[in-house]
C-alpha cells in the first residue's frame, strides 16, 4: 500500500544543493505536513507514494528556496529616493532624514509586506532583516507566509523607534519575548555597525548573544573609510574591536566585509564566522569588491544578501549569485573560482548555516522544512539547457520563478502570489510614494 502524502512534485531537474554538486533528472520530491519526506526517482515515487496534490513541472528545476542573508525589508518604500552617492553621504543626507520623518509601525508593516511579496516572487523563502518595529515586520511576515529572521537593531542615536541604545535593547528584547513562539520567525541581535554602536552597547550585545544563543548580524568593513576612522577613534580596526568584546565567533554574520586584510580573513575562518556578501549594494555605493575568492578559499561560510531595496533597488537573489561569481572571476583573473554550484550554495545552504538554520532549510533533504522554489526553463532564451545549475546562476532571473512553497504550503503558483493581492500591494506602494514625495 502506498504512503499518502500531502504533495508530490515531479520536476524535469532537481538540484538538492546537499550533497553538493548533484543534479537529478526525472526525480520527485515528496512533502507531508510541511516537511520533505523523500527525494527519489520519479518511478520510485509513483510506486511508494500517493498524494493529495501533485505538481508536474516538465520544464522546471526544483531547488531549495533562496535565503537572503541581509536586507532592510521595509526600506522597499525608499527605493530610488536617493541614488548614485557614496554610502555615508547617502545615509546622512538622505536616508536617515527620510526615516526620521516617515518610519512608523505602519511604514514598517507596509514596506515589509511589499518586500515579502517581491522576495517570494523571486524564489526567496527566508530573509534576515535589520530594521525597526519588529512587531510590525512580524505581522507582515505572518500575512505573506515567508520565513524571516528579525534583527533586534541597536543604535546609539535617537530615531522614530527608540530614543537611545537602552531603549533599543528594551524594545527589541520585548518584541522577541512577545513573538518567539510565532511560526517561521526567529531572531538575531543586530547592532548596526561599529561606527554607530558604543563599547558599552557591544558589551551588552556580547552578553545577550551568549545568554540567548542568538546570531549577531552587523555591517562591518563595508567602506574603506571605516578602517582609518576606527583606528583614529578606537586605536584598532573594526573587526579587532568586535573581537575585543568576544563578538568574532561562530555566531557572527559580518555584512559586506569588503575591506578585510589577509589576517582578518583567516580569523573569520578560524572562528567559524559567516559573511553576508552583498555584491550589488557594494558596487552601487562604490564601496568596493569583497574578497570572495579568498574568503571561500580560507573556509569562511558565505551567504548572499541583497541589502535593502533603497541601496540595491532589487531583491533578486539570482542576480546576486551571478554578480558574485562574475566579480570573483574578474577580480582574481581566474575563471575557475566560484563556480555555479558554489554560487548556488551561497544563496541557499550558506545563508541557512549562517542563521543557525542549516538543519532546517537550505537544501532538499528528507526531514527538512519544505521551503522550495521551482524555476521554469521553458523560455526560448533558456533553451537549450546543458547544465541546469549553470542556467540558475548565469542565465535566469527572479522573473523565471514559477512556484514557491514555504513549510510545504504554496506561496507562489504559476507565477502568481497565492496569499497576497499584487494589485493591492501596488496601490499601497503608490500611496506611500505620494506621502513620502
Amino acid at each position: 500500500m502506498r504512503q499518502l502524502v500531502d504533495l508530490l512534485i515531479y520536476p524535469r531537474w532537481l538540484v538538492p544543493v546537499a550533497p553538493a554538486g548533484l543534479v537529478y533528472e526525472h526525480y520527485a520530491l515528496a512533502v507531508d505536513r510541511g516537511r520533505i519526506v523523500a527525494v527519489l526517482s520519479a518511478r520510485e515515487a509513483q510506486e511508494r507514494f500517493a498524494a493529495r496534490e501533485t505538481e508536474k513541472l516538465e520544464t522546471h528545476v526544483l531547488m531549495p528556496g533562496l535565503v537572503n542573508l541581509h536586507c532592510h525589508a521595509a526600506m522597499n518604500l525608499l527605493r530610488g529616493i536617493a541614488d548614485d552617492l557614496p554610502l555615508m553621504q547617502w545615509l546622512s543626507e538622505h536616508i536617515w532624514p527620510a526615516e526620521a520623518k516617515h518610519v512608523s509601525p505602519r511604514f514598517v508593516h507596509d514596506g515589509t509586506l511589499i518586500a515579502c511579496a517581491e522576495m517570494l516572487r523571486g524564489g526567496v523563502t527566508c530573509f534576515n532583516d535589520m530594521y525597526f518595529f519588529p512587531e510590525a515586520a512580524a505581522e507582515a511576515v505572518s500575512k505573506s507566509g515567508i520565513r524571516a529572521v528579525l534583527g533586534l537593531t541597536v543604535l546609539e542615536f535617537p530615531g522614530a523607534y527608540a530614543k537611545d541604545a537602552d531603549d533599543y535593547f528594551a524594545k527589541g528584547l520585548a518584541a522577541r519575548d512577545a513573538l518567539r513562539d510565532k511560526p517561521r520567525l526567529s531572531f538575531c541581535l543586530a547592532p548596526h555597525a561599529p561606527y554607530t554602536v558604543s563599547d558599552r552597547s557591544f558589551e551588552r550585545v556580547a552578553a545577550l548573544a551568549k545568554e540567548l544563543h542568538l546570531p549577531v548580524h552587523i555591517h562591518v568593513h563595508e567602506t574603506r573609510d571605516e578602517v582609518p576612522r576606527s583606528l583614529k577613534e578606537h586605536g584598532m580596526r573594526p573587526l579587532e574591536r568586535l573581537q575585543r568584546f568576544g563578538l568574532v565567533g561562530s555566531k557572527l554574520i559580518a555584512v559586506h566585509a569588503v575591506h578585510l586584510d589577509a589576517a582578518e580573513i583567516v580569523q573569520l575562518a578560524a572562528c567559524g564566522a559567516s559573511v553576508a556578501h552583498c555584491p550589488t549594494s557594494n558596487l552601487k555605493h562604490g564601496s568596493g569588491i569583497a574578497p570572495l575568492a579568498a574568503l571561500l578559499e580560507a573556509g569562511v561560510n558565505v551567504g548572499l544578501g541583497t541589502d535593502g531595496a533603497a541601496s540595491n533597488s532589487r531583491f533578486d537573489l539570482f542576480e546576486e549569485m551571478r554578480l558574485a561569481a562574475l566579480l570573483a572571476k574578474g577580480s582574481t583573473e581566474d575563471a575557475t573560482v566560484v563556480d555555479a554550484h558554489r554560487a548556488l550554495a551561497m544563496a541557499t545552504i550558506g545563508g541557512a548555516r549562517a542563521l543557525g538554520l542549516g538543519d532546517e532549510i537550505g537544501s532538499l533533504e528528507a526531514g527538512k522544512a519544505a521551503d522550495l522554489c521551482a524555476v521554469d526553463f521553458g523560455a526560448l532564451r533558456l533553451s537549450p539547457c546543458y547544465d541546469p545549475v549553470s542556467h540558475l546562476v548565469y542565465a535566469v532571473s527572479g522573473d523565471d520563478v514559477s512556484h514557491v512553497w514555504v513549510d510545504g504550503k504554496a506561496r507562489v503558483k504559476n507565477r502568481a502570489l497565492v496569499d497576497l493581492d499584487e494589485e493591492v500591494l501596488k496601490a499601497l506602494a503608490e500611496a506611500w510614494r505620494g506621502e513620502i514625495a
